[in-house]
C-alpha cells in the first residue's frame, strides 16, 4: 500500500488527482500506476485501469488471478467493475468513497448475486495519509 501511496504523490505532483495503484502477484508487484486523466484528456486513465492494464501485458492473460490492488481511494464504478472483470482476487483501498466508491461507499457491487466472480475486499489501509494527500489536493485546487 505504501507503494500505492507513493504513486498517489507522484500523481499530485503531476496535478493529477492523487490516486496510485498497484498491483501484486505471488509477492511481486508487477504494475504500478497513478491517475493520468488530465495528461491523457481521457477519462478512463484511472490508476486502477492504467495497472490492470500493465497487469495483464505483464502476466499474458487478461486474467488476474491470484492478484491484489492497492489503491489509496476507493474505485469509481468503472474502476470497481474492471476490477471484477479482470478476475482480481482482491482490492485494498485507503480512503472509503461515498459519493462515488463502489466496493461499500456508494454502492457495493460485490453484493451484486448474479455476479460470477468474487473479491475480497479490505478497507482503511494507510487511509488517514491517503485521505490527507487528497484533502491537500482539492484544497488547493478550490482556493482562487
Amino acid at each position: 500500500m505504501r507503494l500505492a501511496y507513493n504513486a498517489a504523490i507522484d500523481a499530485y505532483k503531476q496535478n493529477e488527482v492523487p490516486v496510485g495503484a498497484v498491483i501484486e502477484y505471488q509477492g511481486d508487484v508487477i504494475a504500478t500506476s497513478h491517475n493520468q486523466v488530465e495528461f491523457t484528456r481521457d477519462a478512463t486513465a484511472h490508476a486502477e485501469i492504467l495497472a490492470i492494464t500493465q497487469a495483464t501485458q505483464k502476466v499474458e492473460d487478461w486474467r488476474l488471478k491470484d492478484c491484489t490492488l492497492y489503491v489509496t481511494k476507493e474505485p469509481c464504478p468503472m474502476c470497481s467493475g474492471a476490477a471484477f472483470m479482470s478476475r482480481l482476487d482482491r482490492v485494498v483501498f485507503g480512503v472509503p468513497d461515498s459519493k462515488m466508491g463502489f466496493l461499500g461507499g456508494a454502492l457495493d457491487i460485490s453484493k451484486v448475486q448474479t455476479l460470477n466472480h468474487q473479491i475480497a475486499i479490505t478497507s482503511g489501509i494507510l487511509e488517514d495519509e491517503c485521505k490527507a494527500l487528497l484533502t491537500q489536493f482539492f484544497s488547493e485546487k478550490r482556493t482562487p
